[in-house]
């Protein structure tokens, strides 16, 4: 398996050719640890309650997903600070990254 494609600056992935916001680096490795695991247990919990048609399950389980996430940084107030925008789900050659994507 190959590694993740990472913009310059670190901050997205690149999954067939859209952005993706990386969690915080500043995080603790116990606490982001613990995020993941978290994370992992809600999306099995989501899966769960989908196969049960439990719609408030489902409903909970993303709460928790969106949590999680967010806890991550890869969702909520972005994580560095020079005000540069949240470009996550855009397409990398319709970003600032599309002269660097085009490179490669």
């Amino acid at each position: 398996m190959t590694d993740p494609l990472v913009t310059p600056d670190g901050r997205y992935l690149v999954v067939r050719g859209r952005l993706w916001r990386r969690t915080d680096p500043a995080l603790p490795e116990e606490r982001r640890s613990e995020l993941i695991h978290e994370l992992m247990d809600a999306r099995r919990a989501k899966k769960t309650a989908l196969a049960a048609d439990d719609h408030a399950g489902v409903e909970a389980a993303k709460a928790r997903v969106d949590a999680a996430k967010t806890g991550l940084g890869e969702r909520g107030p972005v994580w560095w600070d020079d005000d540069a925008p949240d470009e996550t789900r855009r397409m990398a050659e319709n970003t600032r990254y599309a002269e660097w994507f085009a490179a490669l």
